[in-house]
């Protein structure tokens, strides 16, 4: 029996709640992973988990050994990556961003990441839904706005600026364009489900101060690439981020408006779970993408935002 091995197995079987997912992290079988944990059990003569049709859960026992274990495999992986070519980064990465994100973001970098850290295999997940990173097995997640969970480390990689756009021909005699915010309490508006502010769009003067307006609209979508489409189709008003809109920002498809009220930014961090230990691997793609964005006008720090020439 590897020990290690069935450590490992019996660690991420808690963390996921679930010993197929640990199948599939692994290429193996369900029945694998359990006689991993079983020959645990039989090598400490000592039940750890308590098993149910519904769930698992740990007993005293296993609560115990769980926390330690946790802190063996850290102790384990940062012994590991000290030793020669192990400072290298290695492995597989597991990545998970939202999907407009990675497509607009992301994968425009990816080749001269993977050709610098040739010995990474890039594992990248896209979705709008906020993922559990445990359950799920994600190293790292790319998410943009406020970050309040305890739980995770958070780095910043840089800033989303957000403007209001619609069809370049959406705005007729019938449909006027709006000039102040609260006028868009009168028009059709898109709505991103997946926004933590709902229906309020928060807007920033340019002499200054905050206005909240509540908005509303015939179509709410759960996808920014779905905002994206909805917009150029002419079927209303959306604020979105400005690289959504990167390459037709001087299209005449593409009407911003309210230049002078600019919807509020929202930041771009890169998260891990507190209190693992932090491979190379990880470390080197944190580093990348800070550096990379850096130079990046669409999510610079310190990057101006792009007007439409109209």
């Amino acid at each position: 029996m590897d020990r290690l091995d069935c450590i490992q197995s019996f660690v991420r079987v808690v963390e996921t709640g679930s010993f197929s997912a640990v199948a599939r992290e692994c290429n193996t079988t369900q029945p694998t992973i359990s006689k991993k944990i079983a020959a645990l059990e039989e090598y400490l003569d000592v039940q750890l988990l308590t098993r149910s049709t519904t769930k698992l859960q740990l007993t005293q026992e296993g609560e115990r050994f769980f926390e330690r274990c946790q802190s063996l495999l850290d102790v384990a992986a940062e012994t590991i990556a000290s030793v020669g070519q192990r400072q290298n980064p290695t492995g597989t990465l597991r990545v998970n961003c939202s999907v407009a994100f990675g497509q607009y973001q992301i994968m425009p970098y990816l080749k001269e990441f993977l050709r610098r850290y040739p010995d990474v295999k890039l594992n990248l997940t896209m979705s709008d839904r906020v993922t559990d990173m445990i359950e799920e097995g994600i190293d790292l997640s790319i998410r943009i706005g406020q970050i309040n969970d305890p739980s995770l480390v958070v780095h910043r990689l840089g800033v989303t600026r957000r403007i209001t756009v619609a069809a370049g021909d959406y705005f007729d005699s019938d449909r006027p364009e709006p000039k102040t915010p609260e006028e868009l309490v009168n028009c059709n508006c898109i709505i991103y489900s997946r926004l933590a502010t709902g229906n309020q769009w928060h807007f920033r003067r340019s002499t200054g101060g905050e206005i909240v307006v509540p908005v509303n609209g015939n179509l709410e979508v759960d996808s920014s690439t779905g905002i994206r489409e909805a917009v150029l189709s002419g079927l209303g008003i959306a604020v979105c981020p400005v690289w959504l809109f990167g390459d037709l920002m001087q299209s005449e498809c593409l009407k911003i408006v309210l230049k002078d009220y600019q919807p509020t930014p929202l930041p771009i961090h890169a998260v891990y779970r507190r209190g693992r230990f932090i491979p190379a691997k990880i470390r080197c793609f944190i580093d990348y993408f800070t550096n990379e964005f850096k130079l990046n006008p669409w999510v610079s720090d310190y990057g101006i935002q792009p007007a439409a020439s109209r």
